[in-house]
Order: C-alpha cells, then sequence, then structure tokens
C-alpha cells in the first residue's frame, strides 16, 4: 500500500509533561512543531489522581486536569497536536521519518522521542479498578496521602526496597511482599529494609486480589510455600515491579541499555543519531517525575533547535553517529 509523506521541522512524539513541554518550547522557537500524542494522550498522569508535588500548583491538582492545562499551552504556542500513534521508524537517512498509524509517513528535521515508560503491574482485574483509589505504581508520588497509615508494597528489588523506606518514613506500617524467599536488591538496601522496625517483609509470598469497593481497604495474599491465606488491612497498595519503556519501535535504531531505556549524551537529550533527541521516562529510570521529564523535555527543544539552527547552512553528512562523535559536535 503507498503510504502518504508530510514534511515537518520538528515531530515530536508522546504527549506527556516531557512532550507538551518540548512542544511549548519548540513552538516559541518557531519550529512548528506537530505532535502525536500516541496510545495514551497525556501519558502516565491521565490515570494519576491528586498531584502535590509539581510546582505552580499550591492546591494541588487532578493528573488529567493537568495534562490538559499543558496540552491547551501547547496549542496557545502553535504546536499542531494529533493523534496518532507512531508505529516505524526509519532514520537511515535525512530526513528522518516515521510511520504514524502504520499508514502516513512523516519525514522530519529534527525528532523529539518522548514516549514515556509504562509501570509493569501484577495483572490483577482489581490493579485497574481501584487505580488512583489507594493504588499506585509511585509510592514517591503518592506515598504522602498515606501519611500515618498502613500501607504495603509489592517488589524485591532496588527500586521497591527505595520505595519501601521512603514509605517507612510517612507511613505507620509498610507491608512489603517478596514473590521469592530472597530479594533482588542490593545488599547495603536490604539490610535498611530488614533494619527498619515498621517495615514487615514477608517472604514466598504473592498477592492475590486488591479489596475493597470505592477506595483500597485490604489484600489478600497467599504464602506460596504453605499455601496459607489471609487478609492484611491497608490503606494503600504500592507496586514496585519495575517499569517498561516504550522503546519497542526504537530497537536495532537507537543505543539503549538493558532494559530498553535510551542512552543520551550525559547533559543532554542527544542520541547517538544526529537529530533524534529522547526526554523523559523514555530515557529516564531514575526520577520518573513529572517535573523531571518537564525539565528534559524543554532540553530536547533546545537541544533540537541548536541543531536545526547549526544544520541551516550545511546538509548532515555522515548521518549515523554514535553518541560521543555526537557530543563532540555539540552547538554553542
Amino acid at each position: 500500500m503507498e503510504t502518504k509523506t508530510e514534511h515537518v521541522q520538528c515531530l515530536i512524539i508522546g504527549s506527556g509533561p516531557a512532550g507538551y513541554t518540548a512542544a511549548i518550547y519548540a513552538a516559541r522557537a518557531n519550529l512548528k512543531p506537530i505532535v502525536y500524542q500516541g496510545i495514551q494522550p497525556g501519558g502516565q498522569l491521565t490515570i494519576t489522581t491528586e498531584v502535590e508535588n509539581y510546582p505552580g500548583y499550591p492546591d494541588g491538582i487532578q493528573g488529567p486536569e493537568m495534562m490538559v492545562d499543558f496540552e491547551k499551552q501547547a496549542k496557545r504556542m502553535g504546536a499542531d497536536i494529533r493523534y496518532g500513534l507512531a508505529t516505524e521508524v526509519d532514520f537511515s537517512s535525512y530526513p528522518l521519518k516515521v510511520l504514524i498509524d502504520e499508514e502516513k509517513w512523516i519525514s522530519a528535521d529534527s525528532i523529539i522521542l518522548a514516549t514515556g515508560a509504562t509501570a509493569k503491574w501484577l495483572g490483577l482485574e482489581s490493579e485497574k479498578r481501584l487505580n488512583g483509589y489507594g493504588v499506585s505504581a509511585c509510592a514517591v508520588c503518592d506515598g504522602f496521602f498515606f501519611k500515618g497509615k498502613d500501607v504495603c508494597i509489592v517488589g524485591a528489588g532496588d527500586t521497591a526496597a527505595e520505595e519501601a523506606l521512603y514509605l517507612s518514613n510517612i507511613c505507620s506500617l509498610v507491608h512489603m511482599f517478596v514473590r521469592k524467599d530472597a530479594m533482588r536488591a542490593s545488599k547495603i538496601m536490604q539490610q535498611r529494609v530488614l533494619n527498619t522496625p515498621n517495615i514487615k517483609v514477608y517472604w514466598d509470598t504473592e498477592v492475590e486480589e486488591i479489596l475493597g469497593e470505592s477506595k483500597t481497604d485490604s489484600v489478600r495474599i497467599i504464602n506460596k510455600k504453605s499455601g496459607e491465606k489471609s487478609v492484611i488491612p491497608v490503606s494503600a497498595y504500592f507496586v514496585a515491579i519495575g517499569h517498561q519503556p516504550n522503546s519497542e519501535i526504537l530497537k536495532g535504531w537507537l543505543d539503549m541499555d538493558e532494559a530498553g531505556y535510551i542512552k543520551t549524551l550525559p547533559g543532554t537529550t542527544k542520541t547517538n543519531i544526529k537529530g533524534v533527541f529522547a526526554a523523559g521516562d523514555l530515557q529516564d529510570k531514575i526520577y520518573r517525575q513529572a517535573v523531571t521529564a518537564a525539565g528534559s523535555g524543554c532540553m530536547a527543544a533546545l537541544d533540537a533547535e541548536r541543531f536545526l539552527s547549526a544544520m541551516e547552512h550545511s546538509a548532515p553528512s555522515d548521518h549515523l553517529m554514535t553518541t560521543e562523535e555526537n557530543g563532540n559536535n555539540q552547538t554553542a
């Protein structure tokens, strides 16, 4: 099937805090950005209820409402925001190309990737039903709402240990459910968890169900060795079993780590291919906050603007570059 092609100066893929912030800055720089929102317009914040840790909202704001504000601002600046999903890329030559919805190629002088990452869940029906009502994949984001309460966390790696320790400073008791008879976390993190009096670790334990009608009130667990089941009263359930970056279509083109996060030149959003920039949770597995995603979206737009300015009078030769080479070609 023959596909149509449209050419743009700046193409932004993704519409969370990183994508929309990149759009705001790119539009103000007169790059005439086109934003494709992807499968989840607004990103992970659209499944978050109260956001209290983003600067500028003294009374807090609902996640979906916040993303509507971001989108409105990007549109007001002149960004062209469209529904559509990037389904394939071709970075073999310049201009760069992205296939949208398997039917239309967009060729672009610069591309900002802000497709984010998706939290991994156990796959329980109740995780979906109570998401935002005591069920969360981010203790740092939502732990504050359960100050002084009993909560639980599922996971066994460093992230789970860190979040359990974080919750222990806020909550009265943290129940930590570990599926095996040992943690994957580093020894020092395990020791900190085991030495914290208000963290109770359950070994060989799985969560069968999160209980509650309109909000989380308990979890039903099972000990895999004994088969014994029990119900633990909790006000919140946190899952910390990892995130999956939305980078599938970029494999084979961009440098990634073993988990699929895009590698960028330190201090920039530059990837190993000239003109392609990565921002937000797609390349950040450490902080994963709305405010850091927005900051990297700003960086990506500035990096793209400088790249396009440098390319105005010279066509890109040797298009495929290593990150190190790209870094050595930074513009002031």
